[in-house]
């Protein structure tokens, strides 16, 4: 079994990446594999909406920006279980998740069953270190990613500086659930 777990912050000590490490023991304690892609650490550029708006994206599933997308694109075909990790700014996702999240929908929402995610349990995490304020957006347009890419909603988990304690283990415990009913079902 293996997880794929998407943090996006630039702030390598902060609270999203303390969330992508807590996300990573539950996955190991449930016994899948657990690769965290640092959104920040990759090249990733954003959607042109190129051909009218939509390019070879539409059809053919595939991204004509050339960089390293088609690579984590291409890895995600092999992975079982999805976490997104995302700051929150003003209300929305990371500039990094929102660019890696609009490519990947315009390549697999159009597949429908056929997508990378479909049937495959997906949890999002919006953590804020500020006020809080925004996280209930946040985690709405993170839905509908999930929505329009036909994941199966497993979890949804708002996390702030004033409930990590609790909440990291929270967010432990929900992807070891994860891994362990994605395992048995697949028994």
């Amino acid at each position: 079994m293996k997880t794929m777990i998407f943090t996006s912050s630039p702030n390598e000590n902060g609270l999203t990446a303390t969330c992508g490490e807590y996300a990573k023991v539950g996955c190991l304690e449930g016994n899948s594999d657990a690769i965290i892609v640092d959104l920040n650490k990759v090249n990733i550029n954003h959607c042109q909406s190129c051909g009218n708006g939509w390019g070879q994206c539409l059809n053919m599933h595939k991204c004509i920006i050339e960089d390293e997308f088609q690579v984590i694109h291409k890895q995600m075909e092999e992975v079982d279980n999805f976490i997104f990790i995302t700051p929150v700014y003003w209300g929305e996702m990371s500039e990094s998740m929102k660019n890696f999240t609009d490519r990947i929908r315009r390549c697999e929402a159009w597949k429908k069953e056929r997508s990378i995610f479909n049937g495959k349990p997906i949890i999002c995490v919006a953590a804020a270190g500020g006020s809080g304020n925004g996280l209930v957006s946040c985690l709405a347009s993170m839905e509908r990613f999930v929505t329009h890419v036909s994941g199966e909603k497993f979890d949804f988990i708002a996390i702030t500086r004033k409930t990590r304690e609790f909440k990291l283990e929270t967010i432990k415990n929900s992807c070891r659930a994860m891994v362990l009913e994605n395992g048995n079902k697949s028994k």
